[in-house]
């Protein structure tokens, strides 16, 4: 069976809080996920509205705060919808662990992978900037 999904985690000594806060901030996936969102404004109608190279498309949040979950979800098909699934964990001794999903979607999953990885990456650059009030 060919990959459908991509999942990539990465450690870090920010707390889960801090990296939870982020996400939930749907504005600030630009500066983490910049292939993904040029813009992200809040749209009364849908939620958000995310811009990417000239195109427009609806997000849809699903937080749990409780499970430190954050899913990024969009229309994918006609009656399907799919995305960014995202996971912090929070290890015994401090720090977290953030687990994200993506869809591969008939793209090169190698390209995929390798996106992932540096949103990881770029997620906790800007974790480690963020107040630790947020």
């Amino acid at each position: 069976m060919a990959d459908r999904t991509v999942t990539r985690a990465i450690e870090t000594d920010v707390e889960a809080d801090v990296i939870l806060a982020i996400l939930k901030d749907p504005r600030l996936i630009p500066r983490w996920a910049p292939a993904f969102a040029d813009t992200v404004e809040v749209d009364t109608k849908n939620g958000w509205r995310v811009v990417k190279d000239d195109a427009a498309f609806s997000l849809e949040l699903v937080i749990s705060p409780s499970s430190r979950t954050v899913d990024y979800l969009r229309e994918i098909a006609p009656g399907k919808r799919g995305g960014a699934y995202i996971r912090v964990l929070q290890p015994p001794n401090g720090g977290s662990v953030v687990v994200m999903t993506l869809p591969v979607a008939g793209a090169n999953v190698e390209a995929v992978t390798s996106v992932l990885t540096q949103e990881l990456r770029q997620l906790v650059a800007l974790s480690e900037i963020a107040p630790e009030s947020s």
